[in-house]
């Protein structure tokens, strides 16, 4: 699936503060940070301000989010590739692994940070958040809008529900001998404009349905969907309030 850097940050402030509460939670020292998923690079600042002295390595998947990245990246000891987290793997010890809403597309996330895991130093740390609102309105109403027989034929086996709860963590880093933080949060996005809700998702959520539709039903369906979001999500004097609920965890490996 192709990425849209524009899109993405035209909320950077409300899609990076989940990553700042998820770092401020990692106890470890680090030389070596991976951010996985780093997208457009934005949010490297906020590994910095972290870390000051580390090396900062950032991996994703898609072209225009790394070439983006790269083109803007100011700091001479971070870096950035594409890379699938999938197959992945660093070319030395890591002390930090970071991941913010990337693992949400990756349905063997468990076989993923186990093989991760290997490679995080004695008293390092894995910190991951995902969003965990696949029963929110705003995913549920994609669905069943692309479910419409207009659209159907296009969109079968595009959309699945998405959505890892604090417990999977705690059970998967418990399994290795972690130790683990786990928690979840509903942050309330005010949300300015038109149709905020739907310019939030179609960054995201709503790129695999809106890729696999030619452009005219493509039309059809934003209009549809959009109506729906409006019903669901009324605009307030003072914006539209997105509720969104999100999964964190902060693991450490054991020293011995």
């Amino acid at each position: 699936m192709r990425w849209d850097p524009e899109q993405y940050l035209r909320f950077a402030d409300d899609r990076g503060r989940p990553f700042v509460d998820l770092v401020a939670r990692v106890p470890s020292d680090a030389g070596v940070v991976v951010d996985l998923g780093c997208g457009a690079g934005n949010l490297t600042t906020v590994l910095r301000g972290r870390w000051p002295g580390a090396r900062v390595l950032g991996v994703d998947s898609s072209p225009e989010m790394v070439a983006r990245a790269t083109a803007t990246n100011e700091d001479p000891e971070a870096s950035y590739v594409v890379s699938d987290v999938t197959t992945w793997a660093p070319d030395g010890p890591v002390d930090v692994i970071t991941s913010n809403a990337m693992f949400q597309w990756v349905p063997e996330q468990e076989e993923v940070l186990r093989r991760l895991a290997e490679h995080v130093t004695p008293g390092g740390a894995i910190a991951v958040q995902v969003p965990n609102n696949a029963d929110a309105p705003s995913h549920a109403l994609m669905r069943e809008v692309a479910d419409r027989p207009a659209y159907a034929d296009h969109t079968a086996g595009v959309l699945s529900v998405r959505g890892t709860g604090p417990q999977t963590y705690l059970d998967l880093f418990a399994s290795l001998g972690w130790s683990c933080d786990a928690w979840e949060t509903t942050y309330l996005h005010v949300l300015p404009g038109d149709d905020p809700v739907f310019e939030w998702v179609k960054g995201t959520g709503a790129r695999p349905v809106l890729q696999a539709l030619p452009d005219d039903l493509r039309e059809r369906f934003v209009a549809d969907y959009k109506a729906e979001l409006r019903e669901a999500y009324p605009r307030r004097p003072y914006g539209t309030v997105l509720p969104f609920r999100r999964t964190f965890a902060v693991a450490v490996r054991p020293l011995g």
